[in-house]
């Protein structure tokens, strides 16, 4: 049987089918007083062996609708032997907080297999919502596909002209609805443009779709697109629609590509009606989507820097209440992080050398405070071999350096992003993990730091660990999932923090290892597609893969161990 360590990367097979599951609501609860309710569905999924639920994803937020059909997707892997559970949870949100608890309103859930999903008629499944005694929920509805394997994105834009006139103070609001056609002649929603204001020859701007959400792979597969004008109280009026296919998009700007708008219910009444309007297609270009798989198999390295934090708000490390306590028969929350997340990444950096820093503690012999200090004490080579290197470092620190403060995150981002900025071929990419229990001091220079490494191959993982709840509020800023974070009026390029509290996945029954795989698992997944992000905004392709040879890893890639010098002398 195979166990974790066996797991290969780079060879292991991946689930066989992936699905992809839409999800659309009826006759929601109307929670808002002077409107409608503002519905987004968030899928929680329980992990084998476990009764607990994790946020595996959400759909959009949908304003002013009780009747909502998602864009976004639940894209799940499908694995025909496991019993797996899946909850569907919906709000009505009254704030863009990421955190549910500020939403207030739930409006029901529902409880079911993704088996179930799959094996119903059509793979269409419809169930009541429950939740709210004494009130009926509506209804929540999934439809599920198989992806092919298509990797190809297609970019793409549109403009209008002479447009119906819906309003009657003004002209449209008109914005485009795109939908797949499915196998039983039924229409899945797959990409909405932006709204253009009073403007009945409207110039969209380009978007990028997966050709496999256009058309799942079938380039003659029907492509509908509705025209809308928009209203405020999500009552869009219906200005007409077109058919079109992935394989006649694809002649690009032509006359092929200018489409008539017609709107059935007019044809059918107007005698003389003609149209709603033209739609052409200005643009069309298809590339290839290259994966994370792709970068490592070419020879990308991840370099793994470790920053922990020795401020005094820890607590004496001889003492059981301290966060940095070393008791002799299991591990504190730090090193348990460090060690969840590092024996990952470690099998994606073939020298298995790490950075390890320490912040916000005096040093000896003169007392001086440091907010990045090498663990090791080596200032001309911090380099720890190994996870358990880093370990043995952090433990050795502990004893011999005063905890203080205060919290300063920004020297430690500054310091590998200084590294970063010198390998910036896609050769290299540099992941920091800093572990910290709480407030940062120096919060606007650490938003400039990240918005600076942002343009870099840099990614930053924050796990919060200790009880305090409300201090780590301003990471969550940091972590810029819902407002891309900012510093003196710039915004970052790309989303490049991923912040957890530690607390969250600890297992009640005192099971570690059970606790670092859920950890480990969380603060990793955003790193594929940040890795992605930096390649693609510089025009880096994946180079050919790597020749298997019997020599180490190490020893056939002398750049990594290169590079890794720059961080001794940073």
């Amino acid at each position: 049987m195979a166990t974790i360590g066996d797991f290969d990367p780079l060879n292991s097979t991946v689930p066989a089918t992936k699905i992809e599951v839409t999800v659309s609501c009826r006759n929601l609860l109307d929670m808002d007083t002077f409107s409608k309710s503002d519905p987004v569905v968030v899928l929680y999924v329980q992990g084998l062996g476990t009764k607990e639920w994790r946020e595996f994803g959400r759909t959009e937020v949908i304003d002013n609708t009780l009747n909502p059909d998602f864009v976004r997707k639940f894209v799940l892997d499908f694995f025909f032997e496991e019993k797996q559970n899946l909850r569907f949870d919906v709000y009505n949100v009254d704030t863009r907080s990421s955190n549910l608890s500020k939403h207030k309103d739930f409006l029901g859930q529902m409880f079911c297999t993704l088996g179930e999903i799959i094996g119903s008629t059509g793979s269409r499944l419809e169930r009541t919502l429950s939740g709210i005694p004494g009130k009926k929920c509506g209804t929540i509805i999934f439809t599920a596909e198989e992806l092919s394997n298509c990797r190809d994105i297609a970019t793409m834009q549109l403009c209008a002209n002479k447009l119906d006139k819906k309003d009657f103070f003004g002209k449209s609001d008109p914005f485009l609805v795109f939908y797949r056609s499915n196998e039983d002649g039924t229409f899945t929603i797959c990409h909405k443009t932006e709204v253009i204001k009073n403007n009945l020859n409207p110039v969209w701007q380009s978007f990028t779709i997966p050709v496999r959400a256009l058309c799942n792979g079938d380039y003659d597969r029907t492509v509908k697109v509705d025209v809308y004008d928009w209203d405020r109280d999500g009552s869009h009026d219906f200005i007409g629609e077109f058919t079109t296919s992935y394989r006649e998009l694809s002649r690009g700007q032509s006359q092929f590509n200018v489409y008539e708008v017609l709107n059935p219910k007019k044809k059918g009444k107007k005698k003389k009606y003609i149209n709603s309007g033209t739609v052409t297609l200005l643009s069309f270009k298809v590339e290839s989507e290259y994966t994370f798989v792709d970068f490592i198999r070419g020879g990308t390295q991840l370099n793994f820097t470790v920053a922990i934090d020795f401020t005094a708000s820890n607590g004496n490390p001889s003492q059981p209440t301290s966060l940095h306590y070393m008791s002799p028969y299991q591990m504190n929350a730090y090193a348990m992080a460090l060690k969840a997340v590092g024996e990952i990444i470690q099998d994606y950096d073939s020298d298995k050398l790490f950075p390890a820093y320490g912040f916000g503690a005096k040093l000896p012999p003169d007392g001086k405070i440091s907010h990045a200090f090498p663990l090791n004490s080596n200032t001309e080579n911090p380099n720890c071999v190994g996870i358990d290197g880093v370990l043995e470092a952090y433990f050795q620190s502990l004893r011999t350096v005063q905890l203080y403060g205060p919290t300063n995150f920004s020297p430690v981002i500054n310091q590998v992003a200084r590294c970063a900025g010198e390998v910036t071929d896609g050769s290299q990419y540099f992941v920091l993990l800093m572990i910290t229990d709480g407030v940062i001091s120096d919060m606007d220079q650490t938003k400039e730091a990240v918005v600076n490494a942002a343009s870099l191959p840099m990614s930053i993982i924050i796990v919060g660990v200790g009880p305090a709840c409300a201090e780590f509020d301003a990471m969550e800023e940091l972590d810029g999932d819902e407002v891309r974070v900012s510093s003196r009026g710039r915004l970052a390029e790309r989303d490049i923090v991923q912040f957890v509290p530690f607390r969250d996945y600890i297992d009640r029954s005192g099971n570690q290892v059970l606790s670092m795989a859920r950890l480990a698992k969380d603060v990793l997944a955003e790193i594929p597609d940040q890795l992605l992000s930096f390649m693609k905004s510089r025009g880096i392709e994946p180079r050919p893969p790597l020749p298997v040879t019997s020599e180490s890893p190490s020893m056939s890639t002398p750049t990594a161990t290169t590079t890794k010098e720059h961080n001794v002398h940073a």
